[in-house]
């Protein structure tokens, strides 16, 4: 372990960045239906097809989409600026959760359910990956920068406890449209608030007026943390998917919520430690060993029948997580061109997703034909294919500088 300094200090040198806080605050809001959103649809669908099959390939839709035009968001922003391209796309995903709901509860066909889905998340703007590059282009000094990307890990687990339970306690206990509709309008609200802060945005990088002026890309280092994220989000849609399955198994659909807040809640924890901590080795090390540990904590899961033993793993396997995803940022920030910064971070999200989504809908197969349990291995698999891809990359990160 490393040594660890004054507990919040390094926390509060971050903040103190003018302008952070507010910034960080919208992005807070504006991330909500990432959190939300794919666990609402399969929610809303099941709700009105008892099938949680037809739930994930439609949840998939919606994911996949937003995988595939996560990257154009990113250098659109790059090029244009976050206050055109988030508004923008903003606007459109509030419309297109309208239409989605609307579809959905209707009994439209599923060809039209799955066109709403789809260009409902084509349309989700990059708010996490426009948050850190704020943080990129306001600090300098490196500890600073992994310091502030550990803080953004703590929210999105404090998005991932929160979005969860709340989205679970309004589709069950109010309406099953009432976690969406509470996604989009925090969503909106925060977004826009972000979008208008434009003294901490990132400067523009307009177009090269040759093509081979535009800088590289380092994929010899972010292809292996494309696999490792896809790994992840891979691990995300099967754990959302079957959490709330196995509740609703055991019968308490309302738990499902909670005990994906439970896997949130033990990846915070590791954020935290990850922030205050001064780490003898680079993050390079940080992916290997996190993504590993987290291939190993899943397939306890698949041997559980008790809601409270599955609670305890949860937590235990999220500590792995954080750590993970922080580094994978730490390195993107430290290689990547800063003029295609935020389509570097995109590309992570974007892997993310495309995990998601096949994790989403394995998870569905599995549990429709063998149990919910049974479909915890699908994760563990990814994890170990994540793993694999992370040893295999090169062992010193290279700098953009």
């Amino acid at each position: 372990m490393g040594q660890t300094v004054p507990v919040l200090d390094p926390y509060r040198r971050v903040l103190a960045v003018p302008g952070a806080k507010w910034f960080s605050l919208s992005g807070f809001f504006g991330r909500l239906p990432i959190s939300m959103v794919s666990l609402g649809i399969v929610l809303l669908v099941a709700h009105h097809t008892d099938s949680y099959a037809e739930a994930g390939v439609v949840s998939s839709a919606y994911l996949v989409a937003n995988a595939v035009f996560a990257i154009l968001h990113g250098r659109l922003v790059d090029r244009f600026g976050q206050f055109v391209v988030l508004t923008v796309a903003q606007c459109a995903y509030t419309a297109g959760l309208v239409v989605l709901i609307v579809a959905v509860s209707s009994g439209a066909p599923l060809a039209v359910t799955l066109a709403a889905a789809a260009a409902t998340g084509a349309s989700l703007p990059q708010v996490g990956a426009c948050v850190r590059a704020r943080w990129s282009h306001a600090l300098a000094d490196r500890s600073d920068i992994k310091t502030a990307f550990a803080f953004e890990s703590i929210v999105d687990e404090c998005l991932f406890i929160i979005g969860p339970t709340v989205v679970t306690v309004l589709a069950t206990s109010w309406s099953p449209i009432g976690g969406i509709a509470v996604a989009a309008v925090c969503g909106l609200a925060g977004t826009l608030s972000l979008a208008a802060q434009r003294r901490t945005q990132p400067v523009a990088h307009a177009r090269p007026a040759v093509r081979a002026d535009r800088p590289r890309m380092p994929w010899e280092l972010v292809a292996p943390l494309v696999l490792v994220s896809a790994a992840l989000g891979t691990i995300f849609g099967v754990a959302e998917v079957t959490t709330v399955a196995f509740a609703d198994e055991q019968g308490h659909p309302s738990m499902g919520g909670p005990l994906l807040g439970v896997f949130a809640l033990g990846s915070l924890a590791a954020g935290v430690a990850t922030g205050i901590v001064a780490w003898p080795f680079g993050p390079e090390h940080r992916v290997r060993w996190g993504i590993l540990l987290l291939a190993v904590a899943m397939v306890p899961l698949a041997l559980v029948d008790s809601l409270w033993v599955l609670g305890g793993l949860l937590l235990v396997a999220g500590m792995a997580i954080a750590p993970t995803l922080i580094a994978t940022m730490e390195i993107t920030e430290a290689s990547v061109p800063v003029s295609r910064l935020t389509e570097g971070m995109a590309i992570l999200h974007t892997a993310m997703g495309v995990g998601i989504a096949p994790g989403a809908t394995l998870a569905g197969l599995v549990i429709d034909s063998h149990g919910a349990p049974t479909a915890y291995l699908v994760a563990a698999a990814a994890g170990l294919v994540g793993a694999a891809a992370a040893w295999s990359a090169p062992r010193r990160v290279a700098s953009r500088a």
